[in-house]
């Protein structure tokens, strides 16, 4: 036995289940087939790293299980991460709907977890393969190194272009563990050529309240040349399945404001009031697609009304995502039904872990999926080191 534990994936919740278990007294290897630890962790945020919301509460997030992520939620808070980042002296601020970034760069995270790392030992591996996985007389093995516990930090296959695979599925599965079908989340929705007008005003956003099914967000939705995002289309794109419509209300109020506008400027035409609602290209393109010719002052209460369920219900039934390459995370993965979720350890496979990104659990937008990856990791902390002393 080499170590009493490898870690497979260097990014967030990897780092910080190894620095947790490595201080706690535990030998620990982490292994990673990048060049750089921490890589999505540097591009998160804008370059600052939006590291945890202060909102965090278990219905944030997504997974056939909507209860498992409970356990590790509570026992890791969102406090207990800002902890670690004042300790570090790391500056932060607080943007809307509480999210929290770095005042600083992105950097200062991975430098954090690092420096933690180094605290309780651990051992980092990059550039390396991770290759095929043995397991034997209660000893996992990888990359020529043994332990009695491996834990699967690896992510999902969001963004690509920084070297994300599918590759903790194939373990899951090489082990017996099932997983729930992997899809992007948190990503821009494709619109088709019936929905052109709306692509052609590439660039334009506004405040919306989006809808999928029963689940709204208000945030700002952004047109673009593919079709809708934004972060209230990103957060309801993790609720939407083929076939479903996308309504948005661009204009909350626009009946009354419609009135007033018609009282206000009975000879003017609909696209004169939504340009004092709207940003003038989506008003110009939703007056054509409403259809509204006579003068304001002409036009019934009735009309009225359905001029505004064209603004408070417009809808949209998108082709498809942007996929891997733009989404932010991966919903779906390992199944929760195959872990513990006070350990995050798996139920029929002893010494063997899933955690972060990897798992089925997925939360909004906003730095909640960080703080599910420093919730499961400090589960499965605490579990490899109380397995080490004994």
């Amino acid at each position: 036995m080499d170590y009493d534990a490898i870690i497979l994936g260097a990014g967030g919740a990897g780092l910080l289940a190894a620095a947790l278990a490595g201080q706690a007294g535990g030998r620990v290897l982490v292994l990673d087939h990048a060049d750089k630890p921490g890589k999505k962790i540097l591009i998160s945020g804008g370059g600052r790293c939006n590291f945890t919301n202060t909102g965090t509460e278990p219905d944030c997030f997504l997974s056939e299980n909507p209860h498992f992520a409970k356990s590790a939620l509570s026992r890791y808070t969102q406090w207990d991460f800002l902890a670690l980042v004042e300790a570090h002296r790391i500056s932060w601020h607080e943007k809307t709907l509480g999210q929290l970034f770095c005042d600083g760069s992105a950097r200062q995270i991975v430098a954090m977890l690092l420096d933690e790392c180094a605290k309780g030992g651990v051992e980092i591996r990059l550039s390396t393969e991770i290759g095929e996985i043995g397991h034997a007389d209660g000893l996992f093995g990888v990359a020529g190194k043994t332990a009695p516990q491996l834990v699967i930090a690896t992510g999902g296959p969001s963004i690509p272009k920084m070297g994300a695979t599918g590759i903790a599925y194939d373990i899951a599965r090489r082990f017996g563990l099932d997983v729930v079908t992997p899809r992007p989340a948190l990503v821009p929705l494709t619109l088709g050529e019936g929905d052109r007008a709306f692509r052609d005003i590439s660039g334009v956003s506004c405040p919306v309240t989006a809808r999928v099914g029963g689940t709204t967000f208000a945030e700002a939705a952004l047109f673009t040349h593919r079709g809708l995002s934004g972060p209230a289309i990103l957060q309801v794109s993790s609720y939407w399945s083929p076939g479903d419509a996308v309504v948005l209300n661009v204009a909350p109020g626009a009946l009354d404001a419609l009135r007033e506008a018609r009282r206000k400027m009975p000879r003017a035409h609909l696209k004169a009031a939504l340009s004092e609602l709207l940003p003038k290209r989506l008003a110009e393109v939703l007056s054509d697609r409403i259809g509204l010719a006579q003068e304001l002052g002409n036009t019934s209460d009735a009309e009225l009304a359905r001029v505004s369920e064209g603004l408070t219900a417009l809808t949209f039934h998108p082709t498809g995502t942007e996929g891997y390459a733009k989404a932010e995370v991966t919903a779906g993965g390992i199944s929760t039904e195959a872990l513990s979720s006070s350990t995050m350890e798996a139920r029929n496979v002893p010494g063997l872990y899933a955690i972060g990104e990897a798992v089925d659990v997925t939360g909004w937008l906003g730095g909640y999926n960080f703080q599910w990856a420093w919730s499961s990791a400090a589960a499965a902390a605490g579990a490899i080191a109380e397995r080490s002393r004994r």
